[in-house]
């Protein structure tokens, strides 16, 4: 999900966007662990959406 169909979420929607995140890279962390992860890039691609969604969290909080 790019920034701009984040932008358009409201703080509910986001919050349920980051914990849909966390749970796909919890399950990524737990394939790599296991040897079955086979493309090791999606892991940091996850990372950076998860930190995205929660900046832009803080923004509209902050604008608040």
């Amino acid at each position: 999900m790019n920034t701009a169909e984040l932008r358009q979420k409201d703080v509910a929607g986001i919050k349920e966007e980051i914990k849909a995140l966390q749970k796909a890279h919890f399950g990524l962390r737990m394939q790599k662990a296991t040897q079955q992860l086979g493309n090791t890039g999606t892991l940091s691609v996850t990372r950076r959406a998860i930190a995205r969604a929660k900046t832009i969290l803080a923004e509209k909080q902050a604008a608040k």
